[in-house]
């Protein structure tokens, strides 16, 4: 429903388990399946799934916030097995059900009921909604122009996209397309003056990019925090004289002072005679 119809058998469609879908919300395209059942690897969702316990000497980490960071950052680095083992053992899934559903729905193509799904995720400010709902929607129009549907993209651009009363530029661009398909070409980036379809996972990346972090974690984000504590460091070091990749994680970075140059080792003479 919603999505525009495929040749191939329903029989052959391939269903993405929850891994393979958050190894697509982390830019692959497809992954290797992991040896062993599936019950191996599936997480359990405990009672605990909501419990605000910190972990580190400061009691400011979240230690639900800090799991899910860590099994994000071993799907990131291909360590697919190890981030389901966290999941599993730790009781705390990095997306919840309803996203997992959305995010088949997207790659299944079944728009109608993406869209119904994203309402059920919880989401508060309705501008993220109605801006998601764009993104889903738009790929559904271009999709049914891919497909010749002609009648049924204008349907989708009158009824669905345009209600939504948001993004009018991007509108008048869509409604161009009707008048000539044949200038709907690749866009490489939301900058770029023509359009054209895009990707499914490439759509679940943008999307990924419009919802809230606890909803879905952005990319690199355990990267992020690391990088951001050394340079915090580094600009504190009062003596810093070294490269950047001479910092290590194994200890907190401080240059000492014999790093700072203190003896003459040449004297130009003469410079102007």
């Amino acid at each position: 429903m919603g999505g525009v119809e495929d040749e191939e058998p329903a029989t052959k469609r391939m269903k993405l388990s929850s891994e393979q879908l958050r190894g697509l919300s982390n830019g692959s395209s497809f992954i290797e399946p992991i040896s062993g059942s599936s019950s191996d690897l599936m997480a359990r969702p405990l009672s605990s799934e909501g419990d605000e316990g910190v972990v580190g000497t400061k009691g400011v980490i979240k230690r639900v916030e800090f799991v899910r960071i860590i099994a994000k950052a071993l799907y990131s680095l291909g360590y697919k097995k190890s981030g389901a083992h966290l999941e599993e053992e730790s009781g705390i899934p990095l997306q919840s059900s309803v996203v997992n559903l959305f995010m088949q729905q997207i790659l299944d193509g079944n728009w109608d009921e993406s869209v119904a799904t994203l309402r059920k995720i919880g989401l508060l400010d309705e501008h993220i909604v109605k801006s998601a709902s764009f993104l889903i929607l738009e790929q559904k129009f271009f999709e049914l122009l891919d497909a010749e549907k002609v009648m049924d993209a204008l349907k989708t651009l009158r009824t669905e996209i345009t209600p939504l009363r948001i993004n009018n530029s991007r509108v008048r661009e869509l409604s161009s397309c009707m008048v000539a398909p044949s200038q709907c070409i690749l866009v490489g980036s939301r900058s770029q003056d023509t359009v054209r379809s895009k990707s499914r996972p490439k759509l679940l990346e943008e999307l990924q990019k419009l919802l809230p972090p606890t909803v879905m974690i952005p990319e690199r984000r355990l990267e992020h925090l690391v990088e951001q504590a050394l340079l915090l460091q580094r600009d504190a070091c009062i003596f810093h004289n070294s490269l950047d990749k001479e910092m290590s994680l194994y200890s907190d970075h401080q240059c000492g002072r014999d790093q700072i140059p203190s003896r003459t080792l040449q004297v130009r003479r003469n410079l102007f005679g």
